[in-house]
């Protein structure tokens, strides 16, 4: 198993761990508790993607390796994921800022949506990485400063 993906996927899954405990947190009424585990939880989403970026750029990203008959389902399970981790990427975002700003009320509404956006995106990220590097052998690695450059 490559390192890189392998390390941003158990930061994927530990932040939707998080998440889940943040949750349960606030319905207990431990809100510095819950404060912290957020923090955390978005602290572990961002190594993700600090990981996942430097690795798209310098090394490259991994395609599909799998049979030719499922390719065209890969790349479609792949397309709702990367829509799901760029829609609950804005949402965190979002909930965060509502959350350091103190406003509460719309943090309380839109905190639990975005949570469960996170959630579905952890588990198709697992799955992303299980089909490209678990199940199937991942396919071809172009760096996109190869890629740009030509070399």
């Amino acid at each position: 198993m490559p390192v890189l993906p392998t390390i941003s996927t158990f930061f994927i899954i530990v932040s939707a761990i998080l998440v889940a405990i943040g949750w349960r947190l606030i319905i207990k009424g431990k809100k510095a508790a819950h404060k912290k585990t957020m923090i955390a939880a978005a602290i572990s989403a961002l190594a993700f993607f600090i990981i996942y970026l430097s690795r798209t750029v310098f090394i490259g990203n991994t395609s599909f390796g799998g049979p030719d008959d499922i390719k065209i389902y890969y790349t479609i399970f792949l397309f709702f994921h990367i829509l799901l981790a760029t829609t609950g990427a804005v949402f965190g975002i979002v909930t965060l800022v509502l959350a350091f700003k103190r406003n509460i009320p719309k943090h309380e509404k839109i905190g639990p949506i975005t949570s469960v956006i996170w959630f579905f995106t952890a588990i198709t990220g697992v799955m992303v990485y299980l089909l490209l590097y678990v199940f199937y052998k991942g396919g071809d690695t172009t760096s996109l400063i190869k890629a740009i450059l030509g070399a």
